[in-house]
């Protein structure tokens, strides 16, 4: 099947950004050093082990196109962006785009 045609051309392009800022030596393939560089540009240390097994999800090189498909498989049960949007405005009551953590923690805490 076509992997394209399971998305939006928004979300196609949003994933093509996405892929872009991972593949640090823009070579078109994802490899563990990508994700170490790209965790590190986010300021985060991770380390080797972790970063090879990220690459481990696909069964060769991770191009655009098994990304793509990987992404698909792990949003296939997800919410529509309309109910995400709507349930994170829920908590963004001063309609900022951010809110505080413990807004979020709190409420996940409660919930009977």
């Amino acid at each position: 099947s076509n992997v394209f045609a399971n998305f939006v051309q928004q979300h196609i392009q949003e994933f093509i950004e996405a892929f872009t800022i991972i593949v640090q030596d823009r070579d078109g393939f994802i490899s563990e050093k990508d994700l170490i560089d790209m965790w590190a540009s986010l300021g985060i240390v991770q380390d080797d082990k972790f970063c090879a097994e990220m690459t481990k999800v696909s069964p060769g090189q991770i191009n655009f196109s098994a990304f793509l498909t990987f992404m698909g498989e792990k949003l296939a049960d997800t919410d529509p962006d309309d109910v995400l949007h709507n349930a994170f405005a829920c908590f963004d009551v001063h309609n900022t785009g951010v809110f505080k953590q413990k807004i979020l923690t709190n409420a996940l805490t409660q919930l009977r």
